[in-house]
């Protein structure tokens, strides 16, 4: 393993060394055509994934509890089930990834398979035959939300693992991941929002029709635009237990994962529950969701900027930090809602620490994947993004927790049996549980800690000043990172230099 200063003497002239494989910089690290890949049309596809899986699980449960009559308890059932399902296909989708070999790339194949399936499962969840009531209709719930759920674990474990290979330099992978969150506000406002209105006017059957149809287009585009590192193909594919063995033994991973995990579920009760709180606890129509939904999503859009200005200032750590205990706050405030001027008041603090998550949390896992193909050579991004997938994919086990302790302590089961206090029964789902979760992830975040330095950032393997699709200006940014003294765009970052001669150092990007 090389140590710092070597990577400084070899950029644009000879092999670079990350852990123990050789890198030619040379070759293209963008793909077999030479050219890197558009942030853009990278970032489009959050679009495209965003759109149905959304809608899937912001009205699931109203659709299937409120509209059609089904138990809740029987939806728990469902949903608790749904998520050991959900979390174990993850890590599958992850290792089939990583392990891959097509001349159309690793990730890519899967990602065009995969994109009609979700479309198809998406619809048919929404569009179950008339007259299913009871034990039918439950069988029906099931079996589309398994597979509308593992579709989208399937196009998510490969499309999430694309963003550390394709944007090595972290100022240029800040700008990718913003972009992308930009477009999943975008699929938030349009599948979310908006969703009530349109449903009311077309129905929910027709309005899956379209965003599935949209879903598979985008996330097509998406695949057929990425130029995968064809490095990737000839390295040495990773081994099941040892992946395994690598990631359990990983003390950060295992942070994060628990803190992502709070915070995914959390912010998924949330959505879930802006529909009942509307109808049972402020007595609004439904389509008043829109306006509170939007003011959170449009909020997050509005300061998606600010924080990812901020992250490139102060690095991720420390604005992840604030971020989640800026949205545990926001989320508490909630409780005090008791009209839609009052909502949407505290659905805008919400929509401002949901927004700071988002610019930090897959910049915070970046950089853990960066530190271990740093330490060990190998490239496993899609068996680590899935071992997370594990975590946040049980925030539907943690959604059946919170419609089972409505349940219990309220005696809400369904829209034709709602108790006598379905309004503290729909902000407990709205409020409470969530900003227990929230606060918990925010305490776990203070416990990561990387190392300072920059030998997690690996170098992007194209020639500097090569003019096939701009990537050279991306090189002399991460070549300006790893000379100490330097004063170029990107150097947010770095730190000083691993004392030499230490070859198993990890560096530890200033926090």
């Amino acid at each position: 393993m090389t140590t710092h200063g070597d990577q400084d003497a070899v950029v644009g002239s000879a092999p670079v060394t990350v852990g123990d494989v050789a890198q030619d910089p040379s070759a293209s690290g963008a793909g077999t055509t030479g050219r890197s890949t558009r942030p853009v049309r990278y970032a489009v596809g959050m679009f495209g994934t965003s759109i149905p899986i959304n809608m899937f699980t912001a009205f699931m449960a109203f659709f299937y509890i409120d509209e059609l009559g089904m138990d809740g308890r029987a939806y728990a059932a469902v949903m608790a089930v749904y998520a050991v399902i959900d979390a174990i296909d993850n890590p599958v989708y992850g290792y089939l990834s990583d392990r891959t070999r097509t001349r159309w790339g690793r990730r890519r194949p899967w990602m065009i398979v995969a994109a009609p399936v979700l479309a198809i499962s998406f619809i048919l969840f929404f569009s179950p035959p008339t007259g299913l009531e009871g034990a039918t209709l439950i069988v029906w719930f099931a079996v589309f939300t398994v597979l509308t759920g593992t579709s989208d674990s399937l196009v998510n474990a490969n499309y999430g693992a694309l963003l550390p290979e394709l944007f090595r330099n972290e100022r240029r992978r800040a700008v990718a991941n913003s972009l992308r969150q930009g477009f999943q506000l975008v699929a938030m406002i349009i599948s979310v929002a908006l969703t009530p209105m349109i449903t009311d006017a077309i129905g929910y059957s027709r309005t899956a029709m379209i965003f599935g149809a949209v879903a598979a287009a985008v996330i097509i585009y998406c695949a057929l635009g990425a130029r995968e590192d064809p490095r990737a193909l000839s390295a040495d594919q990773p081994r099941l237990l040892d992946s395994l063995r690598v990631i359990v033994t990983n003390r950060k991973f295992w942070l994060i994962a628990l803190t992502s995990g709070l915070y995914s579920a959390g912010m998924a009760l949330v959505i879930a529950a802006v529909a009942f709180f509307v109808k049972y606890t402020l007595e609004l129509p439904g389509t008043s969701a829109t306006y509170l939904l939007a003011t959170v999503i449009g909020i997050s859009a509005l300061c998606l900027v600010l924080w990812t200005r901020l992250v490139r200032r102060w690095g991720p750590e420390p604005i992840w930090r604030i971020a989640l205990i800026v949205l545990a706050l926001a989320l508490a405030s909630m409780s005090l809602a008791n009209s839609l001027a009052t909502a949407i008041a505290c659905g805008a603090l919400v929509g401002l620490g949901y927004s700071g998550v988002m610019a930090t949390m897959d910049l915070i896992v970046a950089r853990l994947l960066d530190e271990d193909t740093a330490r060990t050579g190998v490239r496993r991004e899609g068996m680590f993004l899935s071992a997370f997938g594990f975590f946040n994919r049980l925030n539907a086990f943690v959604k059946s927790l919170g419609f089972l302790a409505v349940a219990a302590l309220f005696g809400f089961h369904s829209g034709d049996d709602t108790g006598t206090r379905p309004d503290e029964a729909a902000r407990f789902l709205l409020s409470t549980f969530p900003f227990i979760l929230v606060a918990c992830a925010a305490i776990l975040s203070r416990f990561v800690r990387f190392d300072r330095g920059a030998a997690a950032e690996i170098l992007p393997s194209v020639t500097v000043g090569d003019p096939a699709g701009g990537a050279g200006d991306e090189v002399a940014e991460a070549a300006a990172i790893h000379r100490p003294g330097t004063d170029a765009p990107g150097t947010d970052d770095a730190g000083p230099p691993g004392p030499p001669g230490r070859a198993d150092d990890v560096p530890r990007p200033r926090p």
